[in-house]
């Protein structure tokens, strides 16, 4: 029998019972993130402390060559807690919701910058057209937050520059953020979306290679899409429901 033969109540059964597997399922990722995320950071401690501790303990005895060493292993175990924490905020994203508010999108933007390193020396520029959504904040700035700082990461050493713009559309609202980087080659628009990819050596650029992967995951989760164009730097575009816009005072 096809399932066009399959009597209504029986389809229902199969849907109910894959909805409680991917539950069980989603569950079991959570508690696997929250293991990694808080077990596995004890011991990557204890590594970056006992490190120091020699250091500190062999003095003038330990070499430039066996110095760099040790910063080398400390770098690698920071890096190995960013990915943790990239881990948990990825399971976590797209599942809790929030009581919407008035956001002021131009004032938030400015907010999350200024958080950033290095954000109170880029050139910021902001479109005229900055809504003011009845939405939820928190996924809202973490999209942001993730994006300016990808972009600041990636923008060149000197005169850093990231635009922000947006526009109505069918509903959504399209948001896009610019950076004046080195771009990325088409071969790798969909590659970047994916959990721990960077395209450029840890070494060069920090990150633990999920942001762009939770962004991901907010936006689509919330019914948008989000994708990038590259030419001359790097835009990176996503659509987020308006839901009831508030009138500006």
């Amino acid at each position: 029998m096809d399932d066009t033969q399959k009597p209504k109540e029986a389809l229902i059964a199969e849907v109910h019972a894959l909805r409680e597997a991917l539950r069980r399922n989603s569950a079991d990722l959570d508690q696997f993130a929250y293991v990694a995320s808080h077990d596995l950071k004890a011991p990557l401690r204890g590594i970056a402390n006992l490190s120091q501790w020699l250091e500190e303990d062999l003095g003038p005895r330990l070499g430039e060559e066996s110095r760099r060493q040790m910063e080398l292993l400390r770098g690698r175990v920071h890096r190995m807690e960013a990915m943790l924490d990239g881990l948990l905020e990825f399971s976590r994203a797209g599942r809790a919701s929030h009581a919407p508010e008035t956001v002021d999108v131009g004032v938030l933007i400015h907010t999350v910058m200024a958080r950033l390193p290095d954000g109170d020396t880029a050139r910021l520029e902001v479109g005229t057209e900055m809504p003011t959504l009845f939405t939820e904040r928190l996924p809202l700035q973490q999209v942001f937050l993730n994006l300016l700082s990808n972009a600041l990461r990636h923008a060149r050493g000197e005169g850093l520059r990231v635009r922000v713009e947006a526009r109505e559309a069918q509903g959504f609202q399209h948001f896009s953020v610019t950076d004046n980087g080195p771009g990325i080659a088409p071969a790798y628009h969909e590659k970047i979306f994916a959990p721990f990819q960077t395209l450029v050596a840890r070494d060069k650029v920090e990150g633990s290679g999920m942001g762009l992967c939770v962004v991901k995951k907010l936006v689509e989760s919330r019914g948008g899409r989000v994708w990038v164009e590259s030419s001359e730097g790097a835009t990176f575009h996503f659509t987020w429901p308006r839901r009831i816009e508030a009138e500006r005072s």
